[in-house]
């Protein structure tokens, strides 16, 4: 296994009329994996000011950002390597889902909300496994080392 630096990540629940707001982050359609909104740290820029920046350009939303709510590490033993996501509790403060919002980057390509029970169903595919207790529990959760998946 190779060695590489650990990612570090930050994520927004974002629960709106009980519903969640996942994203779609594989151009064109190349999975059907979802996703909370968010990315990558930058340095120089507090976790929140990342997340902030993150969701809006994924979804176009202004949020405000709240208390952690899952810590989640996941890694690929193939290619070495391991991301840690932050999850926040947000809140909307402005805006509202808009298809025709375009991410910057190109990487969603889809964001949606959906609700407890098309998670609980199977309806879509998302990660992490924990999603679900985090975005509707209370607390904070710790989730260890999830094999990635595509």
């Amino acid at each position: 296994m190779s060695r590489r630096p650990v990612r570090l990540a930050a994520r927004a629940l974002i629960l709106h009329e009980d519903r969640l707001l996942l994203v779609n982050a594989y151009p064109g359609g190349r999975s059907d994996l979802w996703c909370a909104p968010g990315g990558g740290m930058e340095s120089g820029a507090s976790l929140h000011e990342n997340l902030m920046r993150e969701i809006f350009e994924e979804t176009g939303l202004r949020v405000q950002v709240g208390s952690p709510a899952l810590i989640n590490e996941f890694h690929d033993p193939a290619s070495g390597f391991h991301q840690v996501d932050l999850f926040f509790r947000c809140k909307i403060i402005e805006g509202a889902i808009d298809p025709a919002w375009r991410d910057p980057e190109g990487v969603v390509t889809q964001r949606r909300f959906f609700s407890r029970s098309d998670m609980e169903m199977g309806r879509i595919r998302f990660k992490p496994d924990s999603l679900i207790e985090a975005a509707w529990g209370d607390g904070l959760k710790y989730d260890p080392l999830e094999v990635m998946i595509r």
